[in-house]
């Protein structure tokens, strides 16, 4: 027997003895609801009918189901990408492995015309609240920040070029708060996890001082805080999307201010109230970054037992989450508003509460690829 045919009939023999283990063991072990190192819910076993069946429904989805469940799945993940990366490959599922053990997602430009529709959206939005002043923050990734890191193949985009497209659709009434320069001037600190799409809470700080600056307000130092790491264990989205493994986790601090004030923090739609702009409970799970506001709600409503400022309404995806608390020590009251679980008319909560500056905050990729932004335009 030649050396490569003795190579193949051990392949296939594993190969055998793989899918024999799995046909074991698939049956024997029960149905998981989640998956905590992919962080997202996975498929149950689909319900049988004759309808289902004919119509296609019931093959379709039981084929989800098995990829879901088969025996030992994040084992096998974590093998097979590192068996890539053995072998030199630094992409998984739109993920790069970046230099210095970033994990960095491409950006993917936006379809023809969408720019121009989100911009008309948020026109529609300024020309029914008159009288109100507002902001446009879209934060950069860090395939804009760190694309250096990046592999040298890998297609990642030109985020800043469609930023300013956006910049250039929006009239003069929405003032952009372009943040790149001062994040890519502190880039070494660092302002973005290693395993997660957000930037961190010194990436965030960094926004909140430009943002400042355009709001006429004066920020409040780094020595006005008390820095606490309150994780060093936090396997963030572009961890879990990737599949990449044997990663250093992520550490979160949060900023803290040495003089506190109080607040009560409403969840509308959950009806829940709580005393704090951090739900530390999340900690404890897998998603940690949640511990910023709890995660994205519909609607929000932060006061201050001390009012020291207007009424501001955010208009956001989860990049605001940890910019927010920065902004409580600035306003009376803040609206938070997440338009991806909103079903109300920000105009009527804008004239209802009399508020009188509006923030509308995402990074680059959430504003192309979430279509909720143009619930923003009036009838």
């Amino acid at each position: 027997m030649t050396t490569n045919n003795f190579y193949r009939n051990a392949v296939a023999l594993i190969l055998m003895l793989f899918v024999g283990t799995i046909a074991v063991l698939h049956p024997a072990l029960p149905d998981r609801g989640f998956s905590e190192s992919e962080n997202r819910v996975l498929e149950p076993l689909p319900p049988f009918s004759l309808s289902s069946l004919l119509s296609g429904k019931f093959a379709s989805r039981y084929e989800k189901y098995v990829a879901d469940q088969f025996a030992f799945r994040d084992v096998w993940i974590g093998l097979k990408t590192d068996a890539d990366r053995a072998m030199g490959r630094k992409d998984s599922n739109g993920v790069y492995l970046g230099e210095d053990g970033y994990l960095i997602a491409g950006f993917a430009p936006p379809a023809e015309g969408d720019a121009e529709e989100k911009a008309a959206a948020i026109h529609s939005f300024d020309r029914a609240t008159p009288g109100v002043r507002k902001y446009m923050m879209l934060a950069p990734t860090a395939a804009a920040v760190y694309r250096d890191k990046l592999p040298a193949y890998a297609p990642a985009g030109d985020e800043l070029a469609y930023m300013e497209r956006i910049r250039k659709l929006l009239s003069a009434n929405i003032r952009f708060v372009d943040v790149y320069p001062a994040l890519y001037a502190e880039r070494e600190r660092p302002v973005y996890y290693k395993t997660d799409h957000h930037w961190t809470t010194q990436g965030a700080y960094t926004a909140y001082r430009e943002l400042c600056k355009q709001m006429g307000v004066i920020p409040k130092d780094e020595e006005d805080f008390r820095i606490r790491q309150v994780t060093n264990a936090f396997y963030g989205s572009l961890y879990s999307k990737s599949g990449f493994r044997h990663m250093q986790p992520d550490g979160i601090s949060l900023y803290l201010p040495k003089k506190e004030t109080g607040y009560t923090v409403e969840y509308a739609d959950e009806g829940q109230t709580t005393h704090s702009l951090y739900a530390m409970e999340k900690l404890e799970g897998k998603d940690k970054y949640q511990v910023f506001l709890g995660g994205n709600h519909p609607l929000i409503r932060i006061t201050a037992s001390r009012p020291t400022g207007g009424k501001l309404l955010v208009v956001k995806d989860s990049y605001a989450n940890s910019l927010i608390p920065f902004l409580a020590g600035h306003f009376s009251e803040i609206y938070v508003v997440d338009l991806r679980y909103f079903d109300g008319s920000l105009t009527k909560l804008v004239e209802q509460h009399d508020i009188r500056d509006v923030l509308m905050v995402y990074n680059i990729h959430t504003f192309f690829e979430d279509s909720s932004i143009k619930y923003l335009k009036e009838e």
